[in-house]
C-alpha cells in the first residue's frame, strides 16, 4: 500500500531525524508526507533522546546516507545552479513541468524533474507569497457559505443532517446564520433573503461559494447564474459574484465564520426541530456574536456595525422576493407548454423551441432565452388548455373562426352587388348564412368578379338567397333585364365598421323566431 514505506526509507527518516533535521525538512528531502514521517519517528522511542545527543546539526554530505537519501540529495543540487532562471520561471506563474521541460530545451538539463519539482518547492517554502488582505467600505461586500450544522434528533430517534449558512457583513463583521435541510436555490435564497431583513438592507455586493444551488456554470471570468438568482438580484438591487472555483481564501471572512458557528454556538449540540436550532442562532448572534470585541477590527461586532455600516446598506425593497418555480419548456407542435398539467400558448415562431417557464400560485409567465417576458398567464386548474388568440397562426384560422363579420368585409372586395346581396342574405338566413358568404368568396378563385356582381345582382332583384342561384347566374351569365339607379344610402346597405352589430343582429332575430 501506499502508506507502507519501505524499511530503507523508514531508516532514512530516523537517521536524519537524529542527524538533528526537522520532520519538514526530512519530508522534503525524501518526497514524503510530514503525517509520515511523524508516524515514523513516533514508533521510535529513542529518536528524539538521541537526536539531543547528536553533535551534528545537518545532514551529512558523505556515503554514509542511505542510497536514496543521498540520490534525493544529489538530485536536489542538480537543480541549484539553475536558482536564478527557476525564480523567473515562477515569478512567471510556470509549473515544476514546465521549468524541467524548459531547462532541458534552454539549458541542457540532465537532472530529473523530480528534482525540479523539489527545487521549486522548497523555493516556495522559502519565499512563500504574501496574501493581501482586503478590507471594504462599509455596506459594499456580505460574503456567504454553508458548513454543517447540529444534528437534527426527532421523537423517533433518528438523526438527520443540517447544514448551517452564514452571512457576514465584511466590513462591520456583523453575522446571520440559519439552519436548513437541503442546499436547494430556494433554501439558499430563503435564508439569504432572511439575512438581509435581519441586517436591515442590502449589500452592493454577494460573495458566494459556486454551489450547484447558485451557479450554473462556474467561470472566474464570466460565471452563469441560475437563473432564479438574477431574478433575485435585480428584486434587491445588488449583484451576486462567485469566487474563484477552489479559492475559499476569497472568501475567508465568512470561512471564519463558519468555523466561529460550529465551534461556539452548535459543537456538542443537538436540536429536536430545525425551528428549535434556529432560535437558539438568533439568540447566540444577538448575545454572544454581537456583544463580542472582533479579533481583527478590535472593536464591538452589533455596535460597530449599528454606527457604521447599517446606514450605508441599500433599502429594502416594499415587498419580499416573490419566490417561483422555473423550468425550461419545449412548445410542442400543437404551440403549448405544459405546466402542471395545465397547459399555455406560445408565439408561433417558437414551436418547437425551448423557452423558460416560471409559475407561482397566481401567475404562469413564458420567457425567451434572455429571460425577456414573451407572454403572462393567470394559472389555471390542470387539463385547461389557454390559448392567446394572437398565438394562432394565420394559417390555421378558419373563416368560421373569423366570424361573419371578416366574411362580409371580403365579400365588399368583390362589388357593390355583391355586398349588398351578401347584407340580404344574412339578414334572411342568420347563423347558416356564414357558409353561404364562404361559397360566395370561393367563387371568386375561379370566376371574374363582374360576373359574380352580375349574378348579384340579379339574385337580389329576385329576392333569391341561394348560392346555388348565384351560380348556375354566372354559368348563364344573363343579361341584366332592368337597371335601376345605384344608391348611395339605403337602409340595407350599412358602412362596413357596422358589420358586427348587423351580424349580431340578424343572429338574434334568427334565434327568437
Amino acid at each position: 500500500m501506499a502508506n507502507h514505506l519501505s524499511v530503507t526509507k523508514s531508516n532514512a527518516i530516523k537517521k536524519l531525524h537524529r542527524e538533528g533535521l526537522s520532520q519538514r525538512e526530512i519530508a522534503e528531502t525524501l518526497s514524503v508526507d510530514r503525517k509520515t514521517v511523524r508516524r515514523h519517528l513516533a514508533g521510535d522511542s529513542g529518536a528524539r533522546q538521541e537526536a539531543k545527543n547528536s553533535k551534528g546539526t545537518s545532514a551529512p554530505t558523505g556515503s554514509s546516507l542511505p542510497h536514496d537519501v543521498e540520490a534525493t540529495t544529489k538530485s536536489a543540487s542538480d537543480s541549484e545552479p539553475f536558482r536564478q532562471t527557476i525564480e523567473a520561471k515562477l515569478q512567471l506563474g510556470l509549473h515544476a513541468q514546465r521549468i524541467f521541460q524548459d531547462l532541458q530545451v534552454e539549458h541542457d538539463f540532465q537532472g530529473s524533474y523530480w528534482s525540479v519539482r523539489r527545487f521549486v518547492k522548497k523555493l516556495r517554502t522559502e519565499k512563500p507569497t504574501a496574501f493581501r488582505r482586503i478590507e471594504v467600505q462599509p455596506g459594499w461586500e456580505a460574503q456567504v457559505d454553508f458548513g454543517s450544522g447540529a444534528p437534527v434528533v426527532g421523537k423517533d430517534g433518528k438523526r438527520r443532517r443540517t447544514h448551517v449558512l452564514r452571512v457576514v457583513l465584511s466590513h462591520s463583521r456583523k453575522g446571520y446564520a440559519e439552519v436548513v435541510f437541503r442546499q436547494t436555490t430556494d433554501d439558499f435564497l430563503t435564508a439569504l433573503e432572511n439575512a438581509f431583513w435581519h441586517f436591515g438592507g442590502v449589500p452592493k455586493t454577494v460573495v458566494i461559494d459556486n454551489l450547484r444551488a447558485a451557479v450554473k456554470n462556474p467561470d472566474w471570468y464570466d460565471p452563469e447564474l441560475v437563473p432564479k438568482l438574477r431574478a433575485f438580484e435585480k428584486h434587491y438591487g445588488t449583484t451576486i459574484l462567485p469566487t474563484k472555483p477552489y479559492t475559499p481564501r476569497h472568501k475567508g471572512k465568512v470561512e471564519r465564520g463558519v468555523d466561529y458557528v460550529q465551534e461556539n454556538a452548535l459543537r456538542g449540540r443537538t436540536f429536536a426541530t430545525l425551528l428549535e436550532q434556529n432560535d437558539h442562532l438568533a439568540h447566540w448572534e444577538a448575545n454572544v456574536a454581537d456583544v463580542r470585541i472582533h479579533g481583527t477590527t478590535r472593536k464591538q461586532v452589533g455596535a460597530h456595525f449599528e454606527a457604521s455600516e447599517k446606514s450605508e446598506l441599500l433599502p429594502l425593497p416594499t415587498q419580499r422576493f416573490a419566490n417561483f418555480s422555473e423550468a425550461r419548456r419545449k412548445v410542442n407542435r400543437d404551440g403549448h407548454v405544459s405546466v402542471e398539467r395545465a397547459f399555455y400558448s406560445a408565439p408561433p415562431e417558437y414551436v418547437g423551441r425551448e423557452v423558460w417557464v416560471r409559475w407561482d400560485a397566481r401567475t404562469v409567465r413564458l420567457l425567451d432565452g434572455d429571460l425577456k417576458t414573451i407572454i403572462v398567464f393567470a394559472r389555471s386548474e390542470p387539463g385547461v388548455f389557454n390559448t392567446k388568440p394572437q398565438h394562432i397562426a394565420s394559417e390555421k384560422i378558419n373563416s368560421v373562426e373569423l366570424g361573419s363579420s371578416h366574411l362580409l368585409k371580403k365579400a365588399a372586395l368583390i362589388g357593390d352587388h355583391a355586398t349588398r346581396w351578401s347584407q340580404a342574405m344574412m339578414r334572411a338566413r342568420g347563423i347558416a348564412g356564414t357558409r353561404v358568404l364562404q361559397g360566395l368568396l370561393s367563387l371568386s378563385h375561379h370566376h371574374r368578379c363582374d360576373k359574380i356582381e352580375q349574378a348579384c345582382e340579379i339574385a337580389w332583384r329576385h329576392g333569391d338567397f341561394n348560392l346555388r342561384t348565384i351560380r348556375k347566374l354566372i354559368q348563364r351569365s344573363g343579361p341584366v333585364q332592368e337597371l335601376m339607379p345605384f344608391l348611395e344610402d339605403h337602409e340595407m346597405i350599412r358602412p362596413l365598421a357596422d358589420y358586427d352589430a348587423f351580424v349580431h343582429e340578424c343572429v338574434q332575430d334568427q334565434l327568437t323566431s
